[in-house]
């Protein structure tokens, strides 16, 4: 099978849990010992093989491609901006209109997570799916919500207010553009809501487990800590 080459990049929030440490760039642009958080994704992505970057923004939006340019280690950098917030299955939807080839991988602008993205797309071949979502194994799944699997079937999606170890939603997918079928027809949906969870139980779609160093900047806690699972704490 072929490994996709391009990622929709969620960058549209307001980032009001972050206003108050970082106020003048949109949360995905904080700077982390010096660079935009966004450059380590970027690396990533580039070190991935990855080839093509959409970048779905909202607020602040004319702001990252004056911070990142149009090209990133040999990715070609594209920007689909909301003339209004569309929440994030509306901006994956709004995105996926420039992806180009018949799957896509999705990420969160403001989400550090290591994996295997060719891994990451062989698995959820493997199970057939439309959806691959990859899961983290975090000590306490309080401030997410925990998911429940039953080996790479996703049983549950739980709301936040638990405690104790577990997996969570990462924030990043393998999506087929077959899915996109399964979009409701308003512009403005979660994808968290009335998509993955509409389709639990249905064998559409697959939790990945293999991955590592997640972290999440939406808080100034977890924004003051990104260095280390970047692995940049003492550049």
């Amino acid at each position: 099978m072929a490994v996709p080459e391009e990622i929709v990049v969620l960058a549209g929030g307001f980032g009001t849990r972050l206003r108050d440490v970082v106020s003048d760039v949109p949360k995905p642009l904080a700077p982390v010992r010096g660079r935009p958080f966004l450059a380590y994704l970027l690396d990533a992505f580039a070190q991935q093989k990855l080839r093509r970057v959409i970048f779905a923004t909202g607020y602040m939006g004319e702001v990252l491609p004056e911070a990142l340019g149009r090209t990133w280690r040999g990715m070609d950098l594209v920007y689909v901006r909301e003339s209004e917030p569309l929440g994030t299955g509306g901006a994956i939807a709004h995105a996926a209109a420039s992806i180009m080839g018949d799957a896509f991988f999705v990420a969160n602008g403001d989400t550090f997570l290591s994996l295997d993205y060719a891994a990451f797309a062989q698995f959820s071949a493997a199970h057939s799916v439309e959806i691959g979502v990859a899961l983290a194994n975090v000590p306490d799944v309080g401030r997410y919500g925990a998911v429940e699997i039953d080996g790479a079937r996703i049983e549950r999606f739980r709301e936040k207010g638990g405690s104790g170890p577990g997996f969570i939603n990462a924030g990043t997918y393998y999506v087929r553009c077959a899915a996109l079928t399964a979009f409701p027809p308003a512009r403005k949906f979660s994808f968290e809501t009335d998509v993955l969870a509409t389709m639990t139980g249905s064998g559409r779609m697959a939790g990945f487990t293999s991955t590592h160093d997640f972290i999440d900047i939406g808080v100034p806690e977890d924004y003051r800590r990104s260095p280390v699972c970047l692995g940049v704490e003492s550049a």
